[in-house]
């Protein structure tokens, strides 16, 4: 099974209200956990920022865990302090540095919760910081096993702390939850999990390396971050996914890279490419990723050549770059485009070859097979003259291999 992001609900449990979402991996059919690692606890949060949707989000809290590294690395500052709730555990709790890194927080408007309490000094040093203290709850407990829950339920309200039931998977751990007086309750009993499948996209290595170089400059150049970007099919679908995700709570749909820049900021774009440097970089369908950036150069070249047509450059572009998206993520053309704001034409042309649009894709196809029939027909249909076509498709073989060398020479010496 595929890894999922699960969003598990958490409810109040005198109103029955959900008051917010935990973000956590399920990795098989019976795995449900809180990420311990950076690589998972990463690839959690890019799923959040890609997949996050009006339907799924809305404005409830989520609750996410965050490792030492991301938190030292001031991954947070990407998420809206109003909207996440900062998740602790022992690998946080035991660290030397844990009160000043978490009062920095604090101090900035975050809130925390805190996974698994211990009756500990460490643990209690970090009450003063804290809003959630979270311990699983589950039937079939002994008399002394719910007393020490229940002592931790009175020091958490004696300190006005909010208790959260976690591990509520049945009508006894329920019952269990509403005996110690929790505050809140998560499990499967309470809602079924809202599962998200994770597609990990596959990105050019030499990509994300020059994405990262330019980033960590003074004053990074917005234009050489939108060329980067936009010659990698899978950094450009990422990039507009998380623009127009609810996250980031658009009025307006962005349409293009530049518009995805400006509206991420430089500050959470950093971030987000820090998350992406903890993907698997096996496994790169670099193959595919070229195919795309050439059918998007090629594409992007034909329009120029044609006169009133019903998309323009950077549209035809981006169907180019999109086309081979079918074959990196498990879903149909017409699935993966639904959440994105290209222009109707693309999204018809790539999903059903319909159109105008969907005619000069396909003398693309028929051009990348040589069918010379089909490409005279389509191309004296669309107005283009065939004695240039040959001309324009050399140029972008020269210019798509001129930049690809770069990037694999910096996916090689990393």
């Amino acid at each position: 099974m595929d890894s999922c992001v699960v969003r598990q609900a958490i409810k109040d449990q005198a109103t029955d209200a959900v008051i917010g979402y935990e973000l956590v991996i399920q990795e098989d059919r019976d795995s449900l956990y809180n990420p311990s690692s950076d690589s998972v606890a990463a690839n959690t949060m890019v799923s959040f920022l890609s997949e996050n949707s009006d339907r799924i989000f809305k404005d409830k809290k989520t609750f996410m865990t965050f490792t030492p590294t991301l938190l030292f690395r001031n991954t947070p500052k990407i998420f809206d302090k109003d909207k996440v709730v900062i998740q602790i555990g022992d690998n946080i709790v035991i660290h030397s540095l844990a009160a000043i890194l978490i009062s920095k927080y604090r101090e900035d408007g975050y809130h925390f919760a805190i996974n698994d309490f211990q009756f500990t000094p460490k643990y209690f040093s970090m009450l003063e910081y804290v809003d959630y203290i979270k311990l699983d709850v589950t039937g079939n407990m002994d008399e002394t096993q719910k007393r020490s829950i229940a002592n931790v339920v009175d020091m958490a309200h004696g300190f006005q702390k909010k208790f959260i039931a976690t591990g509520v998977n049945s009508k006894e751990a329920y019952d269990c939850a509403v005996e110690l007086n929790a505050d809140f309750v998560e499990g499967s009993y309470i809602s079924g999990a809202t599962i998200t499948k994770t597609n990990k996209l596959d990105f050019m290595q030499g990509n994300l390396y020059q994405l990262i170089m330019e980033i960590t400059k003074d004053e990074p150049d917005v234009e050489v971050l939108e060329e980067t970007i936009t010659r990698d099919a899978a950094l450009t679908y990422a990039l507009l996914r998380m623009a127009n995700s609810a996250y980031f709570a658009v009025h307006h749909e962005t349409t293009s890279v530049r518009q995805a820049l400006v509206r991420v900021g430089i500050s959470q774009l950093k971030q987000w490419i820090y998350l992406l440097s903890f993907e698997d970089k096996e496994n790169s369908s670099e193959e595919l990723l070229k195919t795309s950036f050439m059918r998007a150069n090629f594409a992007s070249a034909l329009v120029k050549k044609l006169k009133n047509f019903t998309i323009n450059t950077s549209d035809a572009y981006l169907m180019g770059m999109f086309s081979t998206l079918e074959y990196m993520i498990d879903a149909s053309m017409a699935e993966i485009l639904e959440d994105i704001p290209i222009v109707e034409e693309v999204k018809t042309a790539l999903v059903t070859g319909e159109g105008k649009a969907g005619r000069l894709f396909e003398l693309i196809l028929c051009y990348e097979k040589a069918e010379w029939v089909e490409i005279k027909e389509i191309a004296e249909e669309l107005g283009l003259k065939t004695n240039e076509l040959a001309q324009i498709y050399m140029d972008c073989v020269e210019e798509v291999n001129n930049i690809w060398e770069n990037v694999v020479g910096m996916s090689e010496s990393e």
